[in-house]
Parts: structure tokens; C-alpha cells; sequence
């Protein structure tokens, strides 16, 4: 008998920026840092265009309004 086993994407739970990197807490426990370098919306923002973020589907992606960028979080792993 064969078990399917179904691997879920995780969701974000939290988004923070320091030196230069988005971090990204989610919802497994794991912390990602990604260089803003890797996004050039990101990179150019404002400190306070980068903490107006909100995730999207449940935290499978972040948006960001003002700058009209969306990530996936999936994308980063």
C-alpha cells in the first residue's frame, strides 16, 4: 500500500527588513533573508514604503501597495 504524502508551500507570518535584507518568518518556523539588491522595487523603496507591506492568500505572498510589487513566498525558497 502506497501513502501519498502532500507537501504543502509554507505561508509567511511576519516581514521585517534590516541591513539591506527582507527577512520572512513563516509559519514552519523558518527565517529567510533575502537581499533587497534581488528585487529593484524593494531596493529603491523608502524605509516607510518597505514596512507598509501586508501579506496576501493567507501569506502565501507579501504585497506592497505604494510601489505596486507583489512576492511570492514561494518564489524564495
Amino acid at each position: 500500500m502506497s501513502i501519498s504524502v502532500i507537501h504543502k508551500s509554507p505561508f509567511a507570518k511576519k516581514v521585517w527588513f534590516e541591513d539591506s535584507k527582507l527577512f520572512v518568518l513563516l509559519d514552519d518556523g523558518r527565517e529567510l533573508g533575502i537581499p533587497l539588491e534581488w528585487f529593484d522595487k524593494l531596493k529603491y523603496a523608502s524605509k516607510d514604503q518597505l514596512n507598509q507591506w501586508k501579506l496576501i492568500g493567507k501569506g502565501e505572498g507579501i504585497h506592497w501597495d505604494e510601489i505596486d510589487e507583489d512576492i511570492l513566498v514561494e518564489a524564495l525558497l
